[in-house]
């Protein structure tokens, strides 16, 4: 069972007149659903329940109309009308001991108000701080505005107790909150009681606390989270401020939850933030305080976990993207199950669902926001089929956790790899610069493998059609991944771009095999992920001189998603790799490139001795193809079903293809569902 050496975070904990079962606490994450999806939502935070966390919260909740942040989708409090939603998510949090909270955010100056259509109210006027620079200004608060602004999280905290929640967490970090818009002095100019020196600067935060104790306090926990550093500068909320603060106002919640100051830096990924990242900040603090403290650090193991709480450090081991990876983490600490734990990778794709305002994916937890919406349980398969055998073809994210997931359901599974490594894509490319960490998505997979008595692995078989037909296996999926384009086919161009054969062409896969070009090195980059910034910072490693050429007004443009665009500029830069931005290349010349403006067309030249071109993949589906040409074959060779997965059927990120595999396996021998929707969803009722 438990290892003694984890016992300690097994303790029950008190905050304010709560008991926490143990020192799980999931901190409040976003997740794409919000108030569009409220029971796929709450399915979510149930599953955690089941998985042994201590404490889970909702994402942030806006507390009142005149602050939202739409486009992105969160969850709304405005009125009695958003409790029945917000109470079936209490409930399902509190089904297996653990404490349900909610955070109650007000935005202020980051709170656009699209759709309300309301006057922006913030701390001191000035622009709407927003991802997307949105050309809206907000008023000052008022002493009128701040009396009604006091009010309504009073409101909003007494519907959280009709909602069910235990606890409520005051957001105040990421520079969302407003609790952080009054600490700071860069959105804090206010000349009033309420700016100026410390003490008057968190007025505010005493005021609503003591006005929410008096509505609530005798039976629910008081929680703030407060920026651990803003990182900006001399007028930012810095980490020497927050501990004046700390010790000014110790026991002023009933819990102090720190995270970093900005949701790029908190909620970095593993390429720039290793695990317990923050812990040097956080150092300390507990020592001002006779609260408990929870922190984050994207935890994923045990020994640190552990080693924060010894240490003084943490009272409460705070997890977001681990809990979304691995909802059962604390259950399999506590049964003693380490190796069983689906560790984060730090990717953050789990980010770009609530940045594409879109359902949340997980790379290694394909079951993250489907446990409602499709029925699928994180630790359960549903019942085997009448088929009895599998043929998973290829050893990649896909096929991998095909194979886990078929013999979990109870199929004889082969699985034949055509190298004589596991992981596809996953292995080569966790020995890119920062992404190590990546190679989790193979590591365990192939542990649980390893495990599974129903499973055969084959290397070294690269099959074809008339191998398959062969073996008499009744179901057969495809899962042979993709290969990178050389000829720059993506979205500037639809077709080849003109090149010189005396130009020497390479592509990722080349690099990742380790034929790497020398001099000076072009790197085009028309996929807009993480893989042209990493090939630059590569080549720049080796001693290339390095110029990356982008269509996008961005290096990595769709890592705004992931919140690493802005740590890959800079780490480009560092590196001396120069960047060229809105330009396409259009020809490839002898000794070098020619580009043009993505805007103007007007063209340049620069001199390279070789180009990297990061353009589209094309999906290795030749097996497939093969496959189907036969299909008259497939009942004398007793096959009945032939299925293409992952990358061979669509390239798309590593956790598109994890979900690809999960998805095949569950729907193996599954009823024929014809054109019926493959998910529920939620559907608003029409008003009168």
């Amino acid at each position: 069972m438990r290892d003694p050496r984890y016992d300690i975070l097994f303790q029950p904990q008190a905050i304010g007149p709560l008991v926490a079962k143990n020192r799980f606490y999931q901190v409040p994450h976003c997740n794409g659903g919000g108030y569009r999806d409220p029971s796929a939502a709450a399915a979510m935070r149930g599953i955690k329940a089941e998985g042994g966390w201590g404490v889970i919260f909702t994402e942030q909740t806006e507390m009142h109309h005149t602050s939202e942040i739409t486009p992105f989708i969160e969850l709304r409090l405005w009125e009695d009308q958003d409790i029945p939603a917000l109470r079936k998510m209490s409930e399902a949090m509190k089904t297996h001991g653990g404490l349900a909270g909610i955070q109650l955010a007000y935005s202020g100056i980051n709170g656009p108000n699209f759709y309300t259509k309301e006057v922006p109210l913030a701390v001191s006027p000035g622009p709407i701080r927003t991802f997307t620079n949105d050309p809206v200004q907000a008023r000052g608060l008022d002493r009128t505005d701040i009396r009604n602004l006091r009010r309504w999280f009073v409101n909003a905290a007494k519907r959280s107790k009709l909602a069910g929640f235990d606890l409520i967490c005051l957001y105040g970090a990421h520079g969302f909150g407003i609790f952080q818009h009054f600490l700071s002095r860069a959105t804090n100019q206010r000349g009033d009681e309420y700016g100026g020196s410390l003490e008057n600067r968190s007025r505010f935060a005493r005021e609503v606390i003591s006005d929410m104790r008096d509505a609530v306090g005798d039976s629910m926990a008081l929680t703030m989270r407060v920026s651990l550093d803003e990182t900006i500068g001399d007028l930012g909320f810095s980490n020497a401020e927050l501990r004046d603060f700390i010790a000014m106002n110790g026991d002023l919640p009933d819990l102090w939850d720190l995270a970093q100051g900005s949701w790029e830096e908190c909620s970095g990924p593993s390429r720039f933030k290793e695990e317990a990242a923050q812990e040097v900040l956080v150092r300390g603090i507990r020592e001002l305080t006779s609260r408990p403290v929870v922190g984050v650090g994207r935890f994923t193991s045990p020994d640190v976990m552990a080693r924060m709480v010894r240490s003084g450090t943490l009272d409460f081991i705070g997890c977001a993207r681990p809990s979304i990876a691995d909802p059962f983490l604390p259950k399999k600490i506590e049964e003693g199950r380490i190796e069983d734990i689906r560790e984060c990778i730090g990717c953050n794709i789990c980010v770009t669902g609530d940045m594409t305002m879109s359902i949340s994916r997980c790379t290694q937890n394909p079951t993250f926001m489907e446990e409602w919406r499709k029925g699928w349980h994180p630790e359960k398969m549903n019942a085997k089929g009448p088929g009895r055998n599998v043929l998973v073809v290829g050893a990649g994210p896909a096929g991998l956790e095909a194979a886990r997931a078929l013999s979990l359901r109870g199929y004889d599974v082969a699985l034949a790899e055509a190298s004589e490594v596991l992981g596809g894509r996953v292995a080569k490319e966790r020995r890119l610069p920062g992404l190590s960490a990546w190679g989790r998505v193979a590591d365990y997979r192939a542990y649980q493998l390893s495990q599974r008595p129903n499973v055969e692995t084959y290397f070294a078989s690269r099959l074809t059609a008339e191998d398959i037909l062969s073996f008499g296996f009744e179901h057969v999926a495809i899962a042979t991944g993709a290969e990178w384009r050389a000829d720059g086919v993506a979205r500037l161009h639809v077709a080849p771009i003109p090149a010189d054969p005396a130009m020497t062409v390479y592509t990722p896969d080349d690099i990742m095999a380790g034929r790497l070009p020398s001099g000076r090195v072009v790197v085009f980059d028309d996929d807009h992920y993480y893989m042209g910034g990493v090939m630059a910072e590569l080549l720049a490693q080796k001693g290339c001189e390095v110029r990356l050429i982008t269509p996008s007004a961005y290096v990595s443009d769709w890592t705004l998603n992931t919140l690493e665009q802005g740590a890959i500029h800079r780490r480009l830069v560092a590196a001396g790799v120069r960047i060229t931005l809105n330009q396409g290349v259009v020809r490839l010349h002898a000794d070098g490139v020619e580009t043009a403006c993505v805007y103007t067309g007007s063209a340049e030249r620069f001199g390279c001795d070789a180009v990297v071109v990061v353009a589209s993949r094309r999906a290795n589906d030749g097996l497939f193809t093969d496959l189907k040409a036969r299909e008259a074959d497939w009942a004398d060779a007793g096959i009945t079903s032939v299925k293409v997965i992952g990358d061979a059927c669509a390239p798309g990120p590593i956790a598109w293809a994890t979900y690809a595999g999960h998805r095949y396996a569950r729907e193996l021998d599954m009823p024929d569902i014809g054109d019926a929707l493959p998910f529920r969803r939620e559907v608003t009722a029409l008003q009168e």
